[in-house]
């Protein structure tokens, strides 16, 4: 089977380094990326490989020490109020409790699950009053979530990302009025996180409205490597502008199916089962990990 690097699947990853004379944080890290499917790692292929997160985190290597990283509280699919009540577990709380740096993808499910797009047509539709109730729902969820964050990880930082045009395939003439709903979430995040003293990290610059070249799937939302590069390649624009990931900095493709990620769930929750569930004891639903990757049933269409 190929490599499982997720983080959260033998638990956090332990790194060490020197640290760089640039650093912003002294101690080592500890980041934990929360969100949708952007913060973990889904390819235009609905498989999961290194996203944004990743390469912030092999970035952060580079040039400082690096306690742990963990994408275990990322989910295809999640909107505001599925991130909300994700870092509201017990053991949500106990990884963010030891966190001093935190990314936050949340919003665009929200929105974008509204958007009809036909992909041979090269059209998109929606509602404007289901996608203003969409946005109004996304400014509360997203206020509660980074409040949350204040009270569980009073000592990180919190970087919010923005959002880029996901459908840079479609005729320009129908690229407008989804482009403004997109204007529209990232402006309720920036406010957002000025509020509760976040960074707002843009990205939407870095793509543009014909990033073909980083979406190259017209059926897809989710970006290839380039994307991601561009992502994390933002975020450090915001956190240490000295720091860059390079093209030749990124890693080989080692892409996971989510019939893989399930496989390797199954396997690992075996070995961590008692004897006397490994012998057929049926499991008890609330004796599963809430937090684990077995929540990835299928590929999802959205963020």
């Amino acid at each position: 089977m190929k490599k499982y690097w997720i983080a959260a699947m033998a638990g956090f990853l332990i790194f060490s380094g020197s640290a760089s004379a640039e650093a912003k944080i002294e101690l080592p890290v500890a980041y934990v990326a929360i969100g949708d499917s952007l913060a973990a790692g889904q390819t235009p292929e609905r498989q999961i490989d290194a996203g944004y997160t990743d390469l912030i985190a092999q970035e952060l290597m580079r040039n400082q020490p690096v306690a742990f990283f963990s994408k275990n509280l990322a989910f295809p699919g999640f909107t505001t109020a599925d991130v909300l009540e994700s870092i509201q577990t017990d053991e949500a709380k106990d990884v963010l409790a030891t966190a001093n740096l935190i990314t936050v993808s949340a919003g665009a499910n929200d929105l974008l699950r509204l958007v009809q797009n036909d992909p041979v047509q090269g059209s998109l539709t929606f509602q404007q009053i289901q996608a203003d109730f969409a946005l109004n729902a996304t400014r509360k969820n997203m206020d509660l979530i980074l409040s949350e964050l204040t009270e569980t990880s009073p000592d990180a930082k919190v970087y919010v990302m923005g959002y880029y045009f996901a459908y840079p395939h479609v005729r320009d003439s129908q690229k407008n009025g989804t482009a403004k709903q997109l204007d529209r979430l990232n402006e309720i995040l920036r406010q957002s996180a000025e509020k509760a003293g976040a960074v707002f990290v843009s990205v939407d610059q870095s793509f543009g409205s014909d990033a073909m070249d980083k979406i190259p799937n017209p059926g897809d939302v989710h970006p290839n490597q380039l994307g991601y590069q561009a992502m994390a390649n933002s975020f450090f624009e915001e956190y240490q502008d000295a720091w860059k990931v390079e093209d030749v900095e990124l890693p080989q493709p080692n892409p996971l199916s989510f019939e893989e990620i399930m496989e390797a769930q199954d396997e690992q929750d075996q070995q961590d089962q008692p004897d006397s569930e490994a012998e057929g004891t049926a499991q008890h639903p609330s004796n599963q990990k809430k937090t684990g990757y077995l929540a990835i049933r299928e590929a999802m269409p959205y963020i």
